[in-house]
This record gives C-alpha cells, sequence and structure tokens, in this order.
C-alpha cells in the first residue's frame, strides 16, 4: 500500500521507508553533519587527540577537533609545497635556480627539486630559435628615405645571463636591432639598400647586433638576420620609380657606349699599331741603306786609291745610266772630227714599256728592247775610249 494512499500508515511512514517519530522528525538520509563527526573522531584517534575527561562520549573534544583540523591543513600544505617543489626540465630546456635573492645553479634536463619560498626557479627553453620583426623607415647614406623590413632570429646561449644581466632581455634586442639597423642603412646608398646591397647590408646588421648583446650580457646568439625587399615609402614611391627607370637608361647608355668604345678602340689601336710598325721598318731600312753606303764609300775609296782612272769611269758610267734610267730620252754626241751624226734611239719608250706593269715586254719584244740598250751603251763606251786614246 502506499505511503500516502487513503487508509494508509500515512502518519507513521514517509516515502522514504522511515518510521516518524513521536516528535514529528522523520528518518531521512544520511546526516552531513555525524558523517563529518565521524571523519574527525578517525583524524583525532590517527593524531592522537582523545575525548575530554568527564565526557560522557556524547561528542568529540574541542581539542582533539582543532588538532585534528590542524593536521588536515598541514597535510595539504605538504602536499601543495611537494607539488610546487618538484619539476620536470626538458631536453631542450634549463632552469636557473636562485637562492635567497642569489644565483644558486644552473640544473639540466631531468627531476629536480628546489625549495621555494627560499628558491626561485626560471625555466627557458635554449635550443628553440626565436624571431624578431622588425620594420620601419630610415634615412639613407644619400640623404633618401626608405622602408627596411628585417628579421632577426636568435636563440638563448647563456640563461644565467639571460636571466640576471639584463632586465627584459628580449625588449634590449630589439633597441638594439633598430640601433644596428639604422647605423647600417645610414652608411649605404640609396641603390645599394633597394637592389644587390642587402647581403652586404644583413652580414653587418648581424654582426654589429652581436657584438651589443655581447657588450649588454644578454645571454643572447643571433643566428640569422634577413633583410627583405626595401621599398620608397608609398607617398613618394611613383618618384623612386622614376629615378630608378632614369638609372636604368642611364646604365643601358653607358653599355651602348662601352660596346661601341670595345669595337672602336681596338681597331684604332691596330691601326696605331700598324703605323709605328711602318715607322719602324722605315727607320730601319733608312738605317740600314745609310750604313750600307758609308761602307759602300768606304769601300770605294779603297779602290780609287789603287786605280784612279778605272775607278773614276766606272763612277761616271753608273752615274750616267742612273741618270739615264730617269730621263725620257737620250741624246748621243758625234765624235771630235766634226761629224754630226746623232744616233736617237726611243730609248724613253723602251724605259717605259719596260717599267709597265699592266702590260709586261715579255718574249722577243723583252730581248729587242735589253739588246738595243746593251747597244747603246756600248757605242757610248767605245766613243769614250776613243776620246781618251786621241
Amino acid at each position: 500500500m502506499a505511503w500516502n494512499e487513503p487508509g494508509g500508515n500515512s502518519n507513521n511512514q514517509d516515502p522514504w521507508g522511515g518510521k516518524r517519530r513521536n516528535n514529528g522528525d522523520r528518518k531521512g538520509p544520511p546526516d552531513l553533519d555525524e558523517a563529518f563527526r565521524k571523519l574527525q573522531e578517525s583524524l583525532n584517534g590517527l593524531f592522537g587527540g582523545g575525548k575530554k575527561r568527564g565526557d560522557d562520549g556524547g561528542g568529540p573534544g574541542r581539542s582533539g577537533g582543532f588538532g585534528g583540523l590542524l593536521g588536515i591543513g598541514l597535510v595539504v600544505l605538504a602536499a601543495v609545497w611537494l607539488y610546487s617543489a618538484v619539476y620536470v626540465v626538458d631536453e631542450q630546456e634549463q632552469a636557473v635556480v636562485l637562492r635567497f635573492g642569489k644565483y644558486y645553479e644552473t640544473v639540466g634536463p631531468g627531476l629536480n627539486i628546489y625549495f621555494p619560498p627560499i628558491d626561485r626557479k626560471y625555466l627557458e627553453n635554449v635550443t628553440r630559435e626565436r624571431a624578431y620583426t622588425k620594420q620601419g623607415q630610415m634615412l639613407t647614406e644619400d640623404e633618401n628615405i626608405v622602408e627596411v623590413p628585417l628579421t632577426v632570429q636568435y636563440k638563448i646561449s647563456n640563461l644565467q645571463d639571460f636571466v640576471l644581466s639584463v632586465d627584459q632581455p628580449e625588449i634590449s634586442l630589439q633597441h638594439a636591432t633598430e640601433s644596428a639597423l639604422r647605423h647600417v642603412v645610414g652608411s649605404t646608398a640609396m641603390d645599394q639598400v633597394l637592389t644587390e646591397g642587402r647581403e652586404l647590408m644583413a652580414s653587418e646588421i648581424k654582426e654589429r647586433l652581436q657584438r651589443f648583446m655581447d657588450t649588454y650580457r644578454t645571454g643572447i646568439t643571433v643566428t640569422q638576420v634577413n633583410v627583405q625587399s626595401a621599398a620608397a615609402p608609398r607617398e613618394v614611391q611613383e618618384a623612386f620609380d622614376d629615378v630608378i627607370r632614369a638609372r636604368e637608361d642611364e646604365q643601358r647608355s653607358r653599355n651602348q657606349a662601352e660596346t661601341y668604345a670595345n669595337g672602336v678602340v681596338p681597331e684604332a689601336r691596330g691601326q696605331a699599331q700598324r703605323i709605328l710598325e711602318d715607322a719602324n721598318g722605315y727607320r730601319d731600312e733608312t738605317v740600314s741603306r745609310a750604313k750600307g753606303e758609308a761602307d759602300r764609300f768606304t769601300k770605294l775609296v779603297a779602290e780609287y786609291r789603287k786605280a784612279p782612272e778605272v775607278t773614276r769611269q766606272r763612277l761616271y758610267l753608273d752615274t750616267m745610266q742612273e741618270v739615264f734610267s730617269n730621263t725620257s730620252k737620250v741624246l748621243v754626241t758625234g765624235n771630235k772630227n766634226g761629224q754630226s751624226n746623232l744616233l736617237y734611239l726611243p730609248l724613253d719608250k723602251m724605259v717605259e714599256s719596260g717599267r709597265s706593269t699592266s702590260t709586261p715586254v715579255t718574249g722577243a719584244a723583252a730581248t729587242g728592247n735589253e739588246a738595243n740598250v746593251r747597244t747603246a751603251a756600248d757605242l757610248q763606251q767605245q766613243q769614250a775610249r776613243t776620246r781618251e786614246s786621241r
């Protein structure tokens, strides 16, 4: 029968099957106060807390309850302290421990313990590459403004210096990066910043920045500095583009001029060298001819001293032959007996035909010309001998 049905014993029974007490209280679920009391009694027995003398066992004494609470608090505090004191350092990490605010030790990977609050630890990853990006407007050496973005990659090399030497070492790194960047860009021309000078700039910035970090003892090692494409400010971008195009035109014109010079200058040098060689050849020829003439004259003097008449006649004949060979007409005089017979030979035509290169005289014609010349020469010599004999 349900507890609330008519006629049922609803006064002495509740929904949980308990009978009502005479004082109107019902027997319900377990009482939390009683459960807490039992737990406290157990803890008092564990930590040696007893009941108060003269107590009839109706409840725990005040001293026993306070001691139990104190024990619970101590256990909780010990657990919390142990949980915070034991720590693990990974393979990529290091930890710096300070004792009473002073450096105590640097611990490596593994399970470690320290004693707070007298000890403090600083745990950092010392192998991870960190990056910092900077971009700003810089003034170049030729007083132009450019925007230079760069990225700095770094890592912690000395954790003790990183923690103790400088307050906020990464902020110091950012300030030093800006200083190094302005110094290097300020000593570089704009065309070098915008074109092929970025690698050299990155190397100089890295060297200067690492020198700053070593001076400050930040414990940071700069591993790489990357200078990205620099550009002019947006306000003057069009003017910068015009300047770049003008420089490209200048470079193209200079290349064309160098190409023309490379084609003309070697030719002119070749002609000058040929003229020098011709002059040297003419000089050598003239000097050699003069030396030969002088040597010939010296030998001729010796022969003249031996036979003056024969030498004189020979010189006369050679001179006449040379003179007649360069004249257009030849005149042969008669003898001293008054004979005025003149023998005229067309020797000028013979000489011209002999010297002509376009229609050279060959065969019988050449033989006849040579015979006529010999005949005239023999006749002249015979007349000279006759004059001498008379």
